[in-house]
């Protein structure tokens, strides 16, 4: 059973920049078949692909209104992915929450094996 806990949350004013974690235990992550992501949700609205990277290989994709924003990165040697948001909108505002899933294309569609708590983020006009 995978852990995972997210954290670097905050309130951040529009157009800065904040950088979540997401560290991983429980599971060994060298297999080919895994891959990490970002979902949000903000109040009322649905839940929202954000990021995705493939464990081994490094392979990333994004949802389009973070594109070119926002950088999904890892660290092998600490379990860890990361969320780098830059030029932060008001509409960013949501809980951001770390999955783990087998690939992009079922990880995009919400489907996976794990998740964390979730960690706020705000985005003040």
């Amino acid at each position: 059973q995978v852990q995972l806990v997210e954290s670097g949350g905050g309130l951040v004013p529009a157009g800065g920049s904040l950088r979540l974690s997401c560290a991983a235990s429980g599971r060994t992550f060298s297999s080919a078949a895994t891959t990490m992501g970002w979902f949000r949700q903000a109040p009322g609205k649905d839940r929202e692909f954000v990021a995705a990277i493939s464990w081994t290989g490094g392979v990333t994709s994004y949802g389009n209104s973070v594109k070119g924003r926002f950088t999904i990165y890892k660290d092998n040697a600490k379990n860890t992915v990361y969320l780098q948001m830059n030029t932060l909108k008001p509409e960013d505002t949501a809980v951001y929450t770390c999955v783990v899933g087998s690939d992009h294309f079922n990880l995009r569609r919400g489907e996976y094996d794990g998740r964390g708590q979730g960690t706020q983020v705000t985005v003040s006009s």
